[in-house]
């Protein structure tokens, strides 16, 4: 996506959209952040190397980042730089950020959920639920792809995500709430990431997780999004986490988030630009703290699956992509950091054009990580690298 990404955002036209896009962000204001007032937030043995590297990187160009890391020792909560460039609002801890693919973990968990209760199997095939007319104009459809294969990477579906003229439908209407069907047609006639071969191939596809929303739908004859709240949100008790555009937009406290569109340090407002959100791909705006409750119900507590479906989950494929192994809506990250059998974690990325966001478990380390940074890092910037080196950074100070 990142080619396609700089290949149009660097047009002449996108100043224009930005121009008219850029005051009319609903703006974070400071907010009263508890986080921020508790000692038992600073207690971890490592809170000053985590402040550290939060001050480390955003001296080198990122906006505003907050961590939260719960290990053996206690809580780290901090948070370093703007959650509002042009109105000077420093990031808080509190402040809530759009957490873009780690919506897919959330997601396939309340999937998994859905085949505990029997409303689906992992081994239903696509067929049973997407109609024909659909499947037979998307270049795979015609395999036996089941919900596994979407839910772990292995169907080949065309990525709409890197569709050239979805990115400019984006350009014409940045704020557009988009249709499952609408995006769909992107991936018509399109020819297929790679032969349906589930064994040998895996392939990250957000086609994917879309379909797997209409899916959900069909299966349980409600919208997804209220499949996810109740499943996941109030389980969790997540009383801060938000799925745009079907919940309200919070009126106050969400972070802006910024690209460097021209490569030049100046960072850009695309707060409300949206890349398909509410689709079962993307679209959670979260806090931390949210993040944090999530991954203990799922990974610590183990109040959210079965471990029949964590078991499932935890299942990778040997394929490396990116610095990472795919599971069942799941990755199994920082595998070159450090000895290979001990030193990962489970959990998912989340890169949009404006945010970006890790969320992770260390089992090994019984440590949570949950990170946020209100800086895109789907497209090449010259501060991809720099994020990418931040969260490196977190996950050694983890596993030292």
């Amino acid at each position: 996506m990142s080619n396609i990404i700089k290949q149009l955002f660097f047009s002449g036209i996108m100043l224009l959209f930005i121009t008219a896009c850029s005051d009319e962000q609903s703006r974070p204001g400071s907010i009263n952040c508890p986080l921020e007032q508790d000692p038992q937030f600073s207690s971890s043995s490592n809170s000053l190397a985590y402040q550290q590297i939060l001050d480390q990187y955003i001296r080198r160009g990122l906006p505003g980042a907050i961590l939260l890391v719960k290990d053996e020792s206690g809580f780290f909560i901090g948070s370093a730089g703007v959650a509002d460039i042009k109105n000077k609002v420093n990031m808080q801890a509190c402040h809530v950020s759009k957490i873009a693919s780690v919506t897919k973990l959330m997601f396939a968990t309340a999937v998994l959920k859905l085949s505990e209760e029997g409303v689906l199997s992992l081994n239903d095939p696509v067929s049973k639920y997407i109609p024909s007319e659909k499947l037979r104009k998307l270049s795979n459809g015609d395999q036996p792809i089941t919900i596994r294969n979407l839910l772990n990477h292995t169907s080949g579906f065309y990525d709409i995500i890197e569709d050239q003229n979805f990115y400019l439908h984006i350009l014409n209407d940045p704020e557009r709430h988009w249709t499952s069907d609408e995006l769909l047609e992107f991936a018509y006639n399109k020819p297929a990431a790679f032969g349906f071969s589930p064994a040998d191939t895996v392939g990250y596809s957000n086609t994917n997780y879309l379909l797997l929303s209409m899916i959900v739908e069909s299966a349980t004859g409600i919208p997804h999004a209220n499949t996810l709240r109740t499943k996941i949100f109030e389980t969790v008790g997540m009383d801060d986490t938000y799925y745009y555009w079907h919940d309200p937009y919070p009126s106050s406290g969400v972070a802006q988030g910024y690209f460097d569109l021209y490569n030049n340090g100046n960072l850009q407002n695309l707060s409300l630009w949206n890349t398909g959100s509410g689709n079962g791909y993307g679209g959670v705006y979260s806090t931390v703290w949210d993040m944090y409750l999530f991954m203990d119900a799922l990974f610590v507590s183990k109040t959210l699956l079965s471990q029949a479906s964590l078991n499932e989950m935890l299942v990778f494929h040997p394929d490396v992509e990116s610095r990472k192994l795919i599971g069942t809506g799941c990755f199994k990250d920082f595998i070159d950091l450090g000895d290979t059998l001990t030193d990962y974690a489970w959990g998912h990325r989340g890169r949009d054009l404006a945010y970006s966001a890790d969320l992770y478990y260390f089992p090994e380390y019984h440590t949570i990580m949950a990170l946020m940074v209100n800086y895109g890092t789907d497209g090449n910037s010259s501060l991809k690298p720099v994020y990418n080196e931040m969260r490196d950074q977190v996950a050694r100070v983890v596993m030292k």
